[in-house]
């Protein structure tokens, strides 16, 4: 009798089909949510991460590598990525080229250390292959629990710096001064400079209006943001005479400063476009000593940016078991780690989980079907390319500056009445803007906190893989300067 009534008890809180594929896939019901909930949270989620499938081909495009290719390459690795996240994994996360990795390897691998963009992508993949390598084994767990939670924290705040001052040198907000190493622009000044469309007002603008917008709650503000700083800039470019500004305006839309696209904003992407950076990576010549920091850097800032993404995800989808164990967290890090060997492969820069996927879970995304809808909206983003060859970098790099503001919000959870951990928390932090160098702020956080430690009578605290890093970086600093 009392089989037959949980039997009875079951059938009545099954959902109305249980035989569909969708539900039993994904475990719907068992994380009671539904199909329509999960394709908002899906919806929700791309829109607050599309940015990326326009900020990335711009920032990448500085390495000579062609803009419409980057785009579609960005566009497929993220939804294939993505997409895996969700069958795999059954976690609602979206995952695409990384911010802050983008830029060290635009900047740093590239532009300063003159390596070409197939050996960085061979770099990549590499440090893709470790991270795959240590996800399956206890060594993902040993790297966690051995680098310092203070160090953890910088490395994030660290690359937001960084992205916040490439951000404000591409809107043109600061400029090289040569007293003074940067300066302050003039904000009056409209044309193109060095990094593409400057106009430093409308710049600023859109980081103003995007943080606004966000601090508001309005859903899709980054884009929202992008949208009213470029119709800003049409409307100025058509109304206001060339003579308008203190300085000769170049920016009408003849001269290409803004431009509608001729066939309109959507158009069938040309496939052909990805040849120049499809399968283009250059395993063999990343296979270097000088490359060793700059693979570190890449598996270290991909590491840390995966796990504290995840699991920050997974406590606001309640993923969490009983004991406090988070379900399906060795499958979604291995997900992450083996889309960064793919991502290679379309030519992006690391592939990691996104923040913003909390977005979609706060609207009730709980299963990887979140994430497959995520990956499809990735695909139907490949039509977007003569919209993203239309917006000016000038407002798009607002959103880049907003990212970087976000990220050096870790900060704060740093123990600041511990000098031995804020200071080398703080070296790593500013010498990574200072020096254009994520993988040299690293090494001046981990040599910095060895030494005071050391120093200190703290050098009980120093983990075995601190000292094993140290030693890397010292080596570094001495034989490759």
């Amino acid at each position: 009798m009392e089989r037959i009534e949980q039997q009875e008890i079951a059938l009545q809180t099954a959902p109305p089909d249980s035989r569909q594929f969708l539900d039993r896939f994904f475990k719907l019901h068992e994380h009671k949510t539904d199909v329509r909930t999960e394709v908002i949270a899906g919806l929700t989620t791309f829109i607050t991460m599309s940015y990326i499938i326009f900020l990335n081909p711009i920032i990448m495009s500085k390495t000579g590598m062609p803009f419409d290719g980057l785009f579609l390459a960005t566009c497929i690795g993220a939804a294939i990525a993505t997409i895996f996240m969700g069958v795999y994994a059954n976690w609602p996360i979206g995952l695409a080229p990384g911010m802050g990795l983008n830029a060290f390897f635009t900047f740093t691998v590239v532009m300063e250390m003159d390596y070409s963009w197939q050996i960085a992508l061979g770099a990549v993949f590499l440090s893709g292959v470790l991270f795959v390598a240590m996800s399956v084994t206890r060594l993902r767990e040993w790297m966690l629990n051995s680098i310092p939670l203070s160090l953890r924290l910088a490395m994030t705040a660290g690359v937001g710096l960084f992205l916040g001052f490439i951000g404000l040198r591409f809107t043109g907000i600061i400029v090289s001064n040569p007293d003074n190493v940067v300066a302050l622009a003039d904000l009056t000044h409209f044309g193109f400079g060095q990094f593409g469309p400057e106009a430093p007002a409308l710049g600023l603008l859109s980081f103003l209006l995007i943080s606004i917008l966000s601090y508001r709650g309005v859903f899709g503000s980054v884009i929202l943001g992008i949208g009213i700083t470029t119709a800003i800039a049409f409307i100025m470019a058509a109304v206001l005479p060339h003579d308008f500004f203190s300085v000769s305006v170049d920016w009408a839309p003849e001269s290409g400063f803004v431009a509608w696209p001729e066939g309109g904003l959507v158009a069938v992407p040309n496939f052909a476009d990805l040849a120049p950076v499809f399968m283009q990576l250059d395993i063999a010549g990343a296979f270097e000593v000088a490359l060793i920091p700059v693979i570190i850097t890449f598996l270290f800032v991909n590491i840390f940016d995966t796990a504290g993404t995840l699991m920050g995800v997974a406590q606001r989808a309640n993923l969490q078991d009983e004991h406090g164990n988070i379900e399906g967290l060795d499958k979604s890090l291995k997900a992450d780690s083996i889309s960064s060997v793919i991502g290679t492969a379309f030519g992006c820069p690391p592939v990691t989980s996104y923040v913003e996927s909390a977005a979609g879970v706060s609207a009730g995304g709980r299963t990887g079907l979140t994430a497959v809808v995520i990956g499809v909206m990735f695909l139907f983003g490949l039509f977007l390319l003569p919209l993203a060859q239309m917006l000016p970098s000038f407002a798009v790099d607002g959103a880049l500056i907003y990212v970087a503001m976000l990220m050096m919000g870790s900060l704060a959870k740093i123990d600041w009445d511990d000098m031995t951990e804020f200071t080398p928390a703080i070296l790593t932090t500013i010498m990574m803007p200072l020096t254009f160098s994520i993988a040299n702020g690293i090494a001046i956080g981990f040599v910095s906190y060895t030494a005071l430690k050391l120093c200190t009578g703290k050098a009980a605290s120093i983990s075995a893989g601190v000292w094993a890093l140290t030693a890397i970086f010292i080596a570094k600093f001495i034989f490759l300067p």
